[in-house]
């Protein structure tokens, strides 16, 4: 992703080097189109948005979280984080030693009920709240039993190191309604249709009807989250049948389009 030439809309990175506390909170209004430049950080962040879709862009792949879904990326990550429409974000940044259960794994999770009001109660502490037995530090513990607990979704989108079929999958992104066929796709890497599947399914761990789609349904969340409809929302992403791309939706994100964005 880039900035489009708009400079303004780039978020700074927090100039801090060690965290005050094993947790730390950002919170952030952002602009339609806001982005950061690649960074990593020496602890983990788990980020989500209460409002917009927040994107986060890595070398393995792509991650994506419409509200009340949160982003975990592993220390030492590089990765991007961007923002297609304004946003309400919360971060948390958590010290490697105080999430030694994480997996080291980018992922997509599911923001409790729970875990949503323990995050916004920690967002209005001090940077060096309490520590010890005090209130606040119990509340910091439970806040992390609860990370600990939420279960993933698959709002990922996985990208080949394959050079040329990355080419090909960032054409597909680029263009989500784009009535691309695995035969095509096949002539222009000049193989066949059989050894392209094999080649899809070892670099994305998907077979390329399956990757489609799932970028589709992933392209179509900042539409619907603006307020389009879910007929547009559809055309723009590549399907003809708005029945057969609300079946998709629901089989990928568990609800409809109407109940994703009413929660």
């Amino acid at each position: 992703m880039t900035s489009n030439g708009q400079n303004s809309l780039e978020r700074s990175i927090p100039a801090i080097t060690v965290l005050p506390r094993p947790l730390f909170a950002r919170v952030e209004s952002l602009n339609a189109g806001s982005w950061t430049p690649p960074h990593r950080h020496d602890w983990v962040q788990f980020s989500y948005a209460i409002s917009g879709v927040l994107g986060v862009h890595t070398a393995e792949g792509s991650f994506f979280a419409p509200p009340q879904w949160g982003i975990w990326i592993p220390a030492d990550l590089e990765h991007q984080v961007v923002t297609s429409m304004r946003a309400e974000m919360r971060s948390l940044y958590v010290r490697r030693e105080d999430c030694a259960w994480a997996e080291g794994r980018c992922r997509v999770l599911e923001v409790t009920p729970l875990a949503r009001e323990l995050i916004k109660s920690f967002c209005q502490l001090p940077a060096e709240y309490p520590q010890g037995d005090s209130q606040e530090a119990r509340m910091v513990n439970v806040l992390l039993d609860q990370l600990a607990n939420l279960p993933e979704v698959a709002f990922s989108l996985p990208l080949p190191r394959h050079e040329r079929l990355l080419g090909l999958c960032n054409e597909l992104i680029e263009n989500p309604d784009q009535q691309v066929t695995l035969q095509a796709w096949a002539g222009r890497l000049g193989t066949s249709e059989k050894t392209l599947m094999r080649l899809f399914q070892r670099e994305t761990g998907l077979s390329f009807r399956g990757w489609r789609q799932r970028m589709r349904l992933l392209s179509s969340l900042s539409l619907l989250e603006e307020g389009d409809s879910v007929t547009n929302a559809a055309l723009a992403c590549g399907y003809d049948s708005t029945s057969a791309f609300i079946a998709a939706f629901r089989g990928l994100f568990g609800f409809t389009p109407g109940e994703l964005f009413r929660q």
